[in-house]
C-alpha cells in the first residue's frame, strides 16, 4: 500500500498558534505585559476557551508597539489616542511600501461597523456603536470570570 503524500502549505500569518508564553519568549517580554496591552486595548489575541493564542501578526504588531513605547517614548495613553486618530503606519513613519504589504498594520481610527463612505456622521455614530459593543463585551468578560 502507497502512502499519499500530503501537500504542507506554509502556515498564513493571521492564524493565531502561540500560546502567551512563547509569544512572550518571541518577543523577549513576560506574558503579563501582553496581558497589559490586551487589557488596554492595544493587541486583541484570539481566546480559545481561556487561552490567549496569538499570530505571527500579532508578534509583529507587539513589535511595533514596543518601539513606540521604548524607542519614541509614547506612553501608552498616548498611544492609545494616537491610534484612535491615525493608522499605525502615519505614527511609525513607515514608507508606502512598507506599510502596503504590511499584514499587522492596525488602523483602530476606521471604525469596524459599517457605515457610509465619505459620511462624518455616519462615521461617528459607527465609532460609538463600536465602544459600546466593545464597552459591552468586557462587561461580559468580567461577569464570567467573576461568577
Amino acid at each position: 500500500m502507497v502512502r499519499k503524500k500530503h501537500e504542507i502549505a506554509p502556515m498564513r500569518p493571521d492564524v493565531p498558534v502561540y500560546p502567551i508564553g512563547v509569544a512572550a519568549r518571541l518577543l523577549n517580554v513576560h506574558p503579563r505585559t501582553l496581558r497589559i496591552y490586551e487589557k488596554e486595548g492595544l493587541i486583541r489575541p484570539a481566546h480559545v476557551g481561556s487561552r490567549r493564542l496569538f499570530s505571527a501578526n500579532d508578534i509583529q504588531w507587539i513589535t511595533c508597539l514596543r518601539s513606540f513605547i521604548h524607542d519614541e517614548g509614547i506612553s501608552i495613553p498616548g498611544l492609545k489616542k494616537l491610534l484612535a486618530l491615525v493608522p499605525c503606519h502615519e505614527i511609525a513613519d513607515c514608507p508606502a511600501e512598507v506599510h502596503e504589504c504590511c499584514e499587522a498594520r492596525v488602523d483602530m481610527a476606521v471604525p469596524r461597523t459599517l457605515h457610509k463612505v465619505g459620511d462624518a456622521a455616519a462615521a461617528g455614530k459607527a465609532k460609538e456603536a463600536d465602544r459600546q459593543k466593545k464597552k459591552s463585551t468586557g462587561q461580559k468578560k468580567k461577569r464570567q470570570s467573576s461568577g
